[in-house]
């Protein structure tokens, strides 16, 4: 390549080919960012800190452990490949994978999502698998030489996607399972009232119909009922923030139980204690000395039970384990906050 330039020029080659490597690496790191965005919203990773650096586009993201993840990743090829000329391989085995792995997604998107007539799409779709397939089966040998990285990352990859979303779906499973319904749960204490103490319980929780395994276990165990139940449902708009005003809706199910849905804006904090202050305009007491928050954290066991294979069962409980909590997320105060745990079997 530096041939093809004279001697004089050799500088500002060398200068120009640095900055179309800056500019290809820039496009690499915000499409990492803009797909880990996507596979969380999808359920195949497990949530992250995401920060918006934009209030005008919703996709300009920057999210730490991914860039932190490509800086190491970068550093281990450097050193382990040693040479451009030795990432050749591995190189050609992404860009040809990718193309085909490509190829294959949009065949099926356009026959089962968009409903293409087969006698237009099919024929479109044999030329580009013939033109992809080729490529990359002039690539397969190089799997040999050097370009088996790209295939086992990927595939490394691949597992803890799909054990991530699948052992979230077998977790929910689960503990429906033994969920109770929220007018049922609400009607036995009208009916036969327990202890009530001062204060304001908060459960978080995703379900509108279903009571919290924590307030099933608080029940269980400590044999009270604070006077406010709050259970609480955090959604994020597609705006950038969202005004105080219509930061909230409260809905009464009596007996001092109320449902609270937060709002909040792509940009801002999900600091659910100084949004639910804002709850005083609904006679509702958030007081910080007088609110307890309710977290379940679930302890994964693995078993013989369908689902997963025992090693992505037990895969999964060490995930699950090292994910990032409701605590620190939501800005939780640490000195307020009671964890109930919950023992799963999968």
């Amino acid at each position: 390549f530096y041939l093809l330039a004279p001697s004089w020029a050799l500088l500002p080659l060398i200068g120009l080919s640095t900055m179309a490597t800056i500019i290809a690496s820039q496009a690499v790191i915000s499409g990492a960012f803009s797909m880990t965005l996507q596979a969380i919203q999808l359920g195949y990773i497990p949530r992250m800190h995401i920060q918006h650096t934009s209030s005008d586009a919703q996709g300009q993201i920057y999210i730490g452990a991914v860039n932190w993840a490509l800086m190491v990743g970068v550093i281990m090829l450097v050193i382990g490949f040693e040479s451009s000329g030795a990432l050749a391989s591995a190189y050609g085995v992404a860009v040809t994978g990718t193309m085909l792995c490509t190829t294959i997604l949009v065949s099926t998107v356009m026959l089962m999502l968009w409903k293409w007539p087969p006698l237009l799409a099919v024929p479109l779709l044999i030329c580009l698998l013939l033109v992809d397939g080729l490529f990359f089966a002039a690539n397969v040998p190089k799997i040999f030489q050097g370009g088996a990285f790209p295939v086992l990352a990927g595939a490394v990859l691949f597992i803890l996607m799909t054990t991530w979303k699948r052992g979230k779906q077998l977790l929910a499973e689960r503990i429906d399972e033994g969920g109770l319904p929220l007018p049922i749960f609400i009607g036995s204490i009208r009916v036969q009232p327990p202890h009530r103490v001062q204060g304001t319980a908060v459960f978080l929780t995703a379900r509108s119909d279903a009571v919290p395994h924590a307030l099933l276990h608080n029940m269980l165990h400590n044999q009270v009922l604070h006077e406010q139940v709050v259970l609480l449902t955090v959604v994020y708009e597609d705006t950038p923030r969202v005004p105080s005003a219509q930061r909230f809706e409260v809905e009464s199910y009596g007996e001092g139980f109320y449902r609270v849905i937060l709002h909040f804006g792509f940009i801002d904090e999900p600091d659910v204690p100084a949004a639910l202050a804002l709850c005083h305009l609904a006679e509702l007491d958030f007081s910080p000395m007088r609110t307890t928050y309710f977290l379940s954290r679930e302890t994964v066991i693995p078993s013989k039970m369908d689902g997963m294979a025992r090693w992505r069962e037990a895969l999964f409980a060490f995930m699950l384990k090292n994910a990032n909590g409701n605590l620190r997320f939501f800005k939780l105060p640490f000195n307020r906050v009671i964890e109930l745990g919950t023992q799963v079997e999968m």
